[in-house]
Formats: C-alpha cells, sequence, structure tokens
C-alpha cells in the first residue's frame, strides 16, 4: 500500500465543485471513477482545497492509497488518459502513508481576474469576471491592505459555512492591472467559504468608489457579512498555487 499525491488542474465551468455532489457532476467524483477503473480497485481521493462550482484550478491536491504497482510517478499518466479535457493531472508522487493536505501548514495562493472594457470579450468569459464600469485600482491596492495579517474574517464568510472560527491568516493581497484585466491574487494559510470572492466583490465596490479604500477596515472589525461587498461570480477565480509550508 502506497500514498499518492496528485497536483490536480481543472477548468471548472462545467461542475458542481470539487466535493461529490448528489445533484451533479464534480471533481473529485470524476477522479474517484477515473482512478478507480485505471487502477482496477476502489479508490477514494482526499482533497487539500474544496473549490466552489464554476472555479478553477492550476494545482489543486489530493491523496489517495492504492496497491497499484503501477509506480507513483507514472500514475499521472496512465490517469490522464481516461480523464476529460477539462481535468489534468499536473504531477503524481509518492508521499508519506500518513500525509493528509488538510493536517500540515500550507499557504494557498488564488487570483480573481476581472475584464473591464467597453464591451465583452468572448474568449475571457469563462475566466474572468467582465464589467463595463471603470475601476480606480490605486484605490483598490489601499483598500486591500487592510486585510492583511491575522483578522476574524466573518465579514467575508458567507453565512451558511460551519466553522469553529472565523479567524484566518492572509499573506498578501496584491492587485495589479495586466491590460484590460485587473487581477487581485490573494494568498493565505486558510480561507473560509466565499472568502476569496467577498474579498473581490468588496474590491470592486472600492475601485467603483462605492466604498471608500479605509471603510475596508471597519467592514474587517464589524464582523458582519452584510457590511462587506457582494460575492463575485465564480468564473473569475482560479485557485493558482498550494504550497506546503
Amino acid at each position: 500500500m502506497k500514498r499518492v499525491m496528485l497536483t490536480v488542474a481543472y477548468d471548472g465551468t462545467a461542475y458542481h465543485g470539487w466535493q461529490i455532489q448528489p445533484n451533479g457532476e464534480t471533481i473529485e467524483g470524476i477522479l474517484n471513477r477515473c482512478l478507480s477503473e485505471t487502477l482496477g480497485e476502489k479508490i477514494e481521493v482526499i482533497g487539500a482545497s474544496r473549490t466552489d462550482s464554476g472555479v478553477h484550478a492550476m494545482g489543486n491536491i489530493a491523496v489517495f492509497d492504492t496497491d497499484s504497482p503501477i509506480p507513483a510517478d507514472k500514475i499521472s499518466y496512465a490517469l490522464n488518459q481516461r480523464l476529460p479535457e477539462d481535468i489534468k493531472i499536473q504531477k503524481s508522487e509518492e508521499v508519506a502513508s500518513d500525509f493528509h493536505p488538510r493536517h500540515c501548514e500550507s499557504r494557498k495562493t488564488y487570483e480573481y481576474r476581472i475584464y473591464c472594457a467597453p464591451f465583452p470579450m468572448p474568449v475571457k468569459r469563462l475566466y474572468a469576471h467582465y464589467t463595463y464600469i471603470p475601476m480606480d485600482v490605486e484605490r483598490m491596492r489601499r483598500g486591500a491592505s487592510y486585510l492583511v495579517g491575522k483578522h476574524d474574517f466573518k465579514s467575508f464568510c458567507s453565512a451558511e459555512a460551519q466553522v469553529e472560527t472565523t479567524v484566518r491568516q492572509v499573506d498578501s493581497v496584491e492587485v495589479v492591472q495586466e491590460g484590460q484585466e485587473i487581477v487581485i491574487r490573494v494568498a493565505g494559510r486558510g480561507f473560509l467559504y466565499n472568502m476569496v470572492r467577498i474579498i473581490a466583490g468588496t474590491l470592486m465596490e472600492v475601485g467603483r468608489g462605492h466604498i471608500a479604500p479605509e471603510e475596508v477596515k471597519t467592514i474587517l472589525e464589524a464582523k458582519d457579512r452584510q457590511e462587506a461587498g457582494p460575492t463575485a461570480p465564480a468564473c473569475g477565480l482560479t485557485l493558482v498555487k498550494y504550497e506546503f509550508l
């Protein structure tokens, strides 16, 4: 028996998120099915991050146990033959038998992309949120600065989330202009349900002039979801990096 870690990239457009759901296809469900078929045994993966419906990933992490004689680093090649085009393994490797991706110190980096132009760009519609309303990137940067550090992010957490604590460590929040796209890049040790999308929605309100940059600090201190901006659409969000510290 060995434990194998997968680095999984996917376009989340057609899926009901990572976690298995009774009402639709998910990334986890497809991985379990394709791994079981490939290795000839029942496989159930353990995912590191449960991304929402429509959210993308360049490097989510999953582990599973197997008795297969196939070398761990070759499983990616065999598995990719069965996976659909919008889900592909970037790397497979053997890890310690007690390694659990959610029980060790890690940092996740997300990017939220906003395409800001007079008219939509069809080729970007699945990977960036479109708006024709101009945004002030410098205002967004000033607002983002209040989110860095260890804080209670209850104002930036979906009301239906069930967690022991809403305190989280955010290592950095960058706002950069890349042509007609604005990229909000957030790195942290862990995130609450919809947290990055609520951060993005709030910073967009700052960029439009509806919220003053310094009000982000007040929103954070309020610990009230109603005080923050809207939850930004899922299509603009990608998990770009997962690091074990």
